[in-house]
């Protein structure tokens, strides 16, 4: 594992690119409800997931400082694709363009909605990543990835599931109501955790040969703004 602040391994630009593409898609997915069993979820929840697994591998082997980066990127690129597409709605279209309503309830992005889904992306993933990073620096050794990657999912996804649902459904949805989705999504989405987790080790376990080891943070600002630092 390199200490080179300025170099970014082939792998660890992989790992980035997938977070980007699934956090972008789960929010593309968002619009479709699904039925399992007796609960009804959005379509991204089956996606959604993936970018915290992501998520833990990259803070077990390359650490917070990269972590931090990562998350800051699929902001970035979220809002850019948001953006793009009500560009895309807002143009005039031609005579012959017969989808303009089906664009604009797919792709057309309620500003409520748009907040709360952003900042509570933000504040999960930024939770999920410190909770993985503090954990790790303060066990022996670097024990115990199973245990942290779903404490820290927990956290994370609980703060994700806290600030949407107030955020999207206060005044709409009785209080109850978004206090039984809080608890449903984040126990849900770590149960996925927890299913998946035998793969994440696998994928942790070969990332660490390809990198050569991995990264445990000591003495190092959790300050969520400070992107330079990686």
């Amino acid at each position: 594992m390199t200490n080179n602040k300025t170099s970014f391994s082939p792998t660890f630009l992989l790992l980035a690119v997938l977070f980007c593409v699934c956090l972008i898609v789960s929010n593309l997915m968002e619009i479709k409800t699904v039925r399992i069993g007796t609960l009804t979820i959005t379509a991204g929840v089956i996606v959604f997931p993936i970018s915290y697994i992501i998520n833990d591998c990259i803070v077990e082997i390359y650490g917070f400082r990269r972590a931090r980066l990562v998350i800051w990127l699929g902001f970035a690129m979220n809002l850019l694709v948001s953006l793009l597409l009500q560009i895309g709605i807002w143009l005039p279209g031609d005579d012959s363009w017969t989808g303009q309503s089906a664009m604009e309830m797919v792709f057309g992005a309620v500003p409520r909605i748009f907040v709360a889904s952003f900042t509570a992306f933000l504040c999960g993933s930024m939770v999920n990543a410190y909770v993985m990073s503090r954990m790790k620096s303060r066990s022996d050794q670097g024990h115990g990835f199973s245990s942290r990657a779903i404490i820290s999912t927990l956290f994370g996804e609980g703060i994700d599931s806290v600030i949407f649902f107030p955020i999207a459904f206060a005044g709409i949805l009785p209080w109850n109501i978004i206090i039984n989705l809080i608890i449903t999504q984040t126990l849900l989405k770590t149960s996925y955790e927890i299913l998946i987790l035998p793969v994440t080790l696998k994928v942790v376990k070969q990332l660490r040969k390809i990198e050569g080891g991995d990264v445990t943070d000591r003495d190092i600002s959790y300050k969520w703004w400070k992107i330079n630092e990686i």
